[in-house]
């Protein structure tokens, strides 16, 4: 159908279109709105005070721990906060904000501190994850996008690792992108996933990036347009002959795992191998299993089975349990977007994380709230730091949760210094070094916190000196 004559199309300013993705100088109105009006109040009230604001997480949605993802995010918008003319130029011609407060954001730079718990690490409810310290209208600024970021790297690093526990020891690969909540989710989630404990991600953009490694197989698309399922099997494996996975759904998955056989074959003959075939719909526990027998009696027992569609822990634990044959996972969906419930029972709730950036400490004085309407919601009064316990073989035994100056001496404090008087002291490790420390760390995890239905609450204690508070 042609497209209607212009004449009928309603008449608006034209504009190119736009990407919408954050720029390092449109970074600084990532904020909510209160955080600049409540600039506003406490720049007409000279109010200078040093505060210290503590992120943690009240409840875990799903299991009983959380793996640490989203500090470097956090740290270089910290680092990197500035005020552009333009921004300042736009606020100003709302006409809420005064000329003398926007002046003054104009020089922001933070000149406090930032102590936190290194990403890939465990932690749970109620411990103090960052505590940003620093004067009051500057720390307030990194509430949203600190929120933000934290939340969901977090939510999504640990349901990684959730899904690589059930896969005991397989291959599981972020295959999310497409699913995820836009962009910045997409390329996030492929780096929260691998530091939670994925092989790899499907996002080619996350393998630049961030040295993740990136995989892929075929859509149906590639067989769907070619004459036969053979055929695609077949160009696929001349153009790929090192590194050939075959999707063996598009039509019936037992004749597309016959004709994946005969393609194998005519590879041997090639000096080639072919290395796996992908399942994507169905009764995975049954075709894997019928599949497996189609290779193994054909002597292609070095095939591997990878499969897809629509997975979880939940679903990974039941399939394996039941003697599927898999060797590898891919997940979509219910890891991009941290989905929070049980699909085989349909139990859980919404898929984000609840984590909350709270003034604990002003002048070095201890504030909190206690919210008599939902006691739920009161904070824990005072600048704290975490103690890791462990028994003699390394592993966890307990935390506590103490003020900072209140230090805890068969413990390790979990909280290190990042930032120092506005100076980055940390370095960050690589994404590899990251996931390698959130393998070892969930080792010294004992299993019953680990289980994915039924596990036992990590036991997390308060010091007799922030009870008394």
């Amino acid at each position: 159908m042609d497209a209607p004559h212009s004449s009928t199309l309603p008449f608006f300013h034209s504009s190119p279109p736009r990407s919408a993705l954050l720029t390092e100088d449109e970074m600084a109105l990532f904020v909510d709105y209160y955080q600049l009006t409540m600039g506003q109040a406490d720049f007409d009230a000279q109010n200078d005070a040093i505060i210290t604001a503590n992120y943690y997480v009240r409840e875990i949605p799903q299991g009983q721990y959380l793996i640490v993802s989203g500090l470097e995010q956090v740290i270089h918008y910290i680092l990197n906060l500035r005020f552009t003319d333009t921004a300042l130029d736009w606020l100003a011609q709302r006409g809420d904000l005064h000329a003398d407060y926007l002046a003054s954001l104009k020089d922001f730079r933070f000149d406090g501190s930032v102590f936190a718990v290194p990403e890939g690490t465990p932690v749970f409810p109620n411990e103090p994850i960052i505590n940003v310290t620093g004067r009051s209208r500057d720390v307030q600024l990194f509430e949203t996008y600190l929120l933000c970021v934290m939340n969901f790297q977090t939510l999504i690093a640990t349901k990684a690792s959730r899904l690589v526990e059930a896969a005991r020891g397989r291959p599981v690969f972020d295959f999310g992108a497409r699913r995820a909540h836009g962009r910045d989710a997409g390329i996030l989630a492929a780096r929260a996933s691998f530091i939670g404990g994925a092989s790899g991600t499907s996002l080619v953009l996350a393998g630049h990036y961030f040295d993740i490694p990136y995989v892929g197989t075929m859509a149906h698309k590639f067989i769907s347009e070619r004459p036969t399922e053979l055929e695609a099997f077949r160009d696929y494996a001349t153009a790929f002959p090192n590194r050939t996975t075959l999707l063996i759904d598009t039509y019936n998955t037992l004749e597309g795992a016959k004709n994946a056989c005969i393609v194998a074959k005519e590879m041997e003959a090639r000096g080639a191998q072919l290395r796996a075939v992908r399942l994507d719909s169905g009764d995975l526990l049954k075709l894997s299993k019928e599949v497996r027998c189609i290779f193994d009696a054909e002597g292609l027992d070095y095939v591997q089975i990878i499969a897809s569609h629509d997975l979880d822990e939940f679903q990974i634990d039941t399939l394996l349990k039941n003697g599927a044959p898999l060797d590898s996972f891919g997940v979509g969906t219910r890891l991009a977007t941290g989905a929070n419930f049980n699909s085989l029972t349909g139990e859980g709730g919404t898929s984000a994380l609840g984590g909350v950036y709270k003034l604990v400490e002003s002048d070095g004085r201890p504030v909190g709230k206690r919210s008599l309407d939902e006691p739920a919601k009161a904070t824990l009064p005072g600048k704290k730091q975490v103690y890791r316990i462990t028994d003699a073989h390394g592993n966890y035994t307990k935390d506590v949760v103490t003020l900072w100056d209140k230090p805890v001496s068969e413990g390790q404090p979990l909280l290190i210094p990042i930032i120092q008087n506005g100076e980055l002291v940390y370095g960050f490790p690589s994404l590899h070094d990251i996931q390698a420390l959130t393998t070892a760390e969930l080792k010294r995890l004992p299993d019953s916190h680990k289980s994915l239905t039924e596990a036992e609450p990590y036991p997390v204690e308060l010091h007799p000196a922030l009870k008394n508070l």
